[in-house]
């Protein structure tokens, strides 16, 4: 009775402290649940469509809007700060370019009229921001005149934005392709001519090759006149065409319609029509790049950035922790070396990720990559080519850090391989390597992605060490396209992790870059599970494989 009594105490115990660790667990993933529904509310509310309002006041309330006693904006906020102070709104008013500000605060008690007028028209452009305004009319380039109060308006004002969108697709390929081969071709044939400069005597054959070389410099620089007289006649057009909007407060402004990238009439259309335009808002987010500091348009290169950077990762640092765990568990005996390698092994993993950007900084970029600038790029110098950051040494330098992970969770899994398998493999009279490739690896290999998935979520996530190591603000060209060799290892890229940062800490409007900042977290959450879910689908099918075969 006595040991009963004793075995129930223990378990009164015991079941106390499963309660407490499952109180623990419910309260850990009720804290993730609500982190990520504030961040989803936050970041996909940015897309939706509000109402707009018209606040009239008294001129000494808002003294940052000057003597304006009216002004149309969007509430993005109404707070009590006490009982004994009045309601705050904060109201985004755009038109930056004429307040000077994108966010006004008004005191509730000081507002003497709030509309919603159905003709308030609102434009997302290309520069500034949104304007907020009344429409007047458009004008042509003969003077010709389209009121706002026409029933063709919206059509019409539909038809020339995308008139100039076209158009401004065409300016951006005359650039970027077109002159942009040429650029690189008057390049290339500047290194030809240099290559040939620097030698001692000429013969016959290099002068005629010289020859050549201005002659084609003198054709490329032709057709770059071509390009750029196209280009400038394209851009002309697009100021051809303005829009006449009035401000709440009064003022006039002619806005050329090129510089139009979207518009609607927020109080006029119904929930589908917010829909749609909330649906195209983030159709733009992920296909578009970004404008306005990073505060407009969409985040497509840092999208394209983070997951070749991390898919690039992930090729390089498996195979390097694979090899490393089947010498550590297969091969190497147990003395003072191994002890000291698996104690480094085990300190890596702890060490800050700056310190690792730092030394791939020095290592990689200042030693590995101005030697090879040294050895083939000698004629571009003192324009480094892989003697600066780029997605090659940042791939690498977050290889070096994610590889003690890897490393951990092969060895485990070659370990959990069950002995029995690899006696039975060697009686057959395979040999010990071919035992490890048969049987071992692909026994393991649901264990080995594991690693590699824990691996992932770290390296897509970082972003002190890239911040050494190519990562920019604003990358003119992806490191992955059409032109040989295709994949440009020396570029710098994107990466949305930094444009968080450089959007929450570095952006010029704090304010207006706010709502984006919660959209791109969003984003990078959503990019890091579909790449983790994506490795877990593979490693669940591995597993029911080998399982099937009495692995």
């Amino acid at each position: 009775m006595k040991a009963i009594r004793k075995n129930s105490q223990v378990s009164g115990k015991g079941e106390i402290g499963v309660w407490f660790s499952s109180l623990g667990l419910s309260l850990g993933l009720l804290m993730i649940v609500a982190l990520l529904g504030v961040i989803a509310y936050n970041g996909l509310s940015v897309f939706w469509p509000k109402r707009v309002v018209q606040v009239e006041f008294d001129p000494q309330s808002a003294p940052d809007l000057g003597s304006r006693s009216a002004v149309a904006g969007i509430i993005t906020s109404q707070k009590v700060k006490s009982q004994e102070s009045p309601e705050e709104w904060r109201l985004f008013v755009g038109n930056k370019d004429q307040y000077g500000i994108s966010y006004s605060y008004f005191d509730r008690d000081s507002l003497l009229k709030v509309t919603q007028p159905e003709d308030l028209l609102v434009l997302e452009r290309t520069a500034y921001g949104k304007a907020i305004g009344y429409p007047e009319h458009i004008s042509g380039p003969s003077g010709e005149l389209v009121s706002a109060e026409h029933p063709e308006f919206a059509e019409r004002l539909g038809s020339l934005v995308r008139e100039c969108q076209d158009r401004g697709k065409e300016i951006r390929k005359l650039e970027t392709r077109e002159i942009g081969a040429i650029h690189e071709a008057l390049e290339n044939l500047r290194l030809q001519q240099l290559r040939l400069e620097r030698q001692s005597e000429l013969s016959s054959k290099d002068r005629e090759a010289l020859e050549k070389i201005e002659k084609e410099r003198a054709r490329y620089e032709s057709l770059f006149t071509t390009l750029a007289t196209q280009a400038r006649s394209l851009r002309d057009l697009q100021t051809s065409h303005k829009l006449q909007y009035r401000l709440a407060s009064g003022e006039e402004i002619d806005l050329p319609i090129g510089e139009i990238h979207r518009f609607f009439y927020p109080n006029q259309i119904g929930f589908w029509g917010r829909a749609a335009v909330f649906c195209n808002h983030i159709k733009e987010f992920l296909l578009s790049e970004p404008r306005e500091a990073n505060t407009e348009g969409g985040v497509f290169p840092a999208i394209f950035g983070t997951f070749v950077m991390t898919l690039f990762m992930c090729v390089i640092v498996t195979p390097f922790g694979v090899l490393a765990a089947i010498y550590l568990c297969e091969y190497a005996k147990d003395g003072v070396f191994v002890r000291v390698v698996r104690i480094a092994i085990n300190n890596l993993a702890g060490v800050p990720s700056i310190v690792f950007g730092v030394f791939g900084l020095g290592f990689f970029v200042y030693l590995v990559g101005g030697t090879l600038d040294e050895l083939f790029f000698s004629l571009r110098l003192p324009t480094p080519t892989f003697g600066t950051g780029g997605i090659l040494w940042a791939s690498l330098t977050l290889a070096l850090m994610t590889v003690p992970v890897v490393i951990v969770a092969a060895e485990e899994a070659l370990t959990s391989v069950s002995p029995g398998l690899r006696e039975s493999s060697m009686a057959c009279g395979a040999s010990k390597w071919q035992t490890i490739q048969r049987i071992v690896l692909p026994a393991s290999a649901p264990g080995v992605l594991t690693g590699m998935i824990l691996a992932m979520a770290r390296g897509a996530g970082e972003v002190a060490p890239l911040m050494l190591l190519g990562v920019v603000k604003i990358a003119p060209s992806l490191p992955l396209d059409n032109q040989f060799p295709f994949l440009h290892l020396d570029r710098k890229f994107m990466h949305l992790g930094f444009h968080i940062y450089d959007l929450g800490f570095q952006s010029p409007d704090s304010e207006a870059a706010l709502p984006m900042v919660f959209a791109t977290t969003l984003l990078l959450i959503v990019l890091v599970v579909v790449l983790n879910l994506a490795a877990i689908l593979i490693r669940n099918r591995l597993r029911r494989k080998y399982q099937i075969a009495g692995f």
